[in-house]
């Protein structure tokens, strides 16, 4: 049985670092998966969502590398013109920590039903 919040791609991880053979370079992954929680579903909220969890490993790596990946797929994603807002949180399992916005896609920012009147939606 899973805990709150166990997800389904973490274990990934551990196999790929001890598969990758570090002599020939950084190791860069990416691993997709559906996630399912115990979780009342409601609005904003689901027992099962999609998650993309990334690794990279290698020297020089920092806070800054993380941030332009993650603006660069949430434009990708969500549209060029979206604004990103990164919030400084706290995670027990990952430091340190952000949440990512993006701006209301149906009020542009301005505040909607959907967006909570705060121009914003959570996306991770």
């Amino acid at each position: 049985q899973m805990t709150l919040d166990e997800t389904q791609t973490s274990a990934q991880e551990g196999r790929d670092m001890e598969a990758h053979d570090f002599s020939k370079g950084p190791l860069k992954m990416i691993s997709p998966g559906v996630v399912y929680r115990r979780d009342d579903d409601d609005a904003t909220h689901s027992h099962q969502f999609h998650q993309i969890e990334g690794l990279v490993v290698d020297k020089n790596i920092s806070m800054a590398d993380l941030k332009g990946t993650l603006d660069a797929l949430c434009r990708h994603v969500f549209g060029a013109d979206r604004e990103i807002r990164f919030r400084p949180s706290y995670f027990p399992f990952t430091e340190p920590s952000v949440e990512v916005d993006v701006s209301c896609f149906n009020c542009g920012g301005e505040g909607c039903r959907i967006c909570k009147y705060t121009g914003w939606i959570e996306v991770l």
